[in-house]
């Protein structure tokens, strides 16, 4: 059986697989998008497809905006309409004071985390737009509690470019509400997964998680919980939200 069509960047690891796999359990086909690990995109694939669901993996830069529209016309021609996106591809760029950070690692993150996802949800309106003559649809968008804390003396300028999205959510959905789009986003607090590692501090989620008020960190599972639950009906009344999933922090 078809289901509903569902892009998830950055889809091979951590919040972005988790995704995956909750999304195929609750009836979505899958687009598994990567940067440049391909085993392990395919594995999570394996797992939508063993939950009877289609996938594919596509890979693609989401700075890259060739990459992007590339992966969206694959999307089309190998599994038809898409229904919803979940825009998780991100970058937290290694752990830095401001004044130490180079002008390349900002544009970095900025290009990631920011313009890739304005390009990502962009390139969903056209398709889901009832005005358009789409069928509407969801997109979430994967922000973080760093916006509000600022991350002092670690990465400033990821904080900044969540503060983006969320603008950009807020905005977007209003905008897009009459096409039958619901547009919201997902604000993660301290989650166990490796970008910690990738920032230059694998032992941030252990060390840090007990400071939690819950105690811990979260697992990418209870992330993608609530993605899911914003992209289906049940959150048919849902858009321009910001959902703080953090623990208490």
């Amino acid at each position: 059986m078809t289901g509903k069509v569902l892009i998830v960047t950055g889809g091979s690891r951590g919040i972005g697989a988790a995704t995956c796999r909750r999304a195929a359990a609750d009836g979505w086909d899958v687009v598994v998008n990567y940067a440049g690990n391909a085993a392990a995109a395919e594995a999570v694939a394996n797992d939508v497809r063993a939950a009877g669901r289609r996938a594919i993996t596509v890979q693609g830069d989401m700075a890259n905006e060739e990459d992007i529209n590339r992966l969206f016309a694959t999307t089309e021609a190998e599994l038809g309409p898409i229904a919803g996106i979940v825009c998780n591809a991100g970058v937290t760029g290694t752990i830095t004071r401001v004044e130490n950070m180079t002008t390349e690692a900002m544009r970095h993150v900025m290009d990631v985390n920011v313009l890739g996802v304005m390009i990502a949800n962009r390139e969903a309106v056209k398709r889901l737009s009832t005005k358009r003559g789409g069928s509407g649809g969801a997109i979430v968008n994967l922000s973080s509690i760093a916006p509000r804390i600022g991350s002092p003396n670690e990465f400033v300028h990821y904080a900044a470019s969540k503060g983006a999205v969320d603008a950009w959510t807020l905005g977007l959905a209003r905008e897009v509400a009459g096409d039958g789009i619901r547009v919201n986003a997902v604000a993660p607090g301290m989650v166990d997964t490796d970008i910690h590692a990738s920032a230059g501090a694998p032992d941030r989620s252990a060390r840090l998680g007990p400071t939690v008020p819950i105690g811990r960190s979260a697992t990418p599972e209870e992330i993608a919980e609530a993605v899911v639950w914003l992209l289906s009906d049940a959150a048919s009344y849902c858009t321009s939200t910001i959902l703080n999933v953090n623990g208490g922090r």
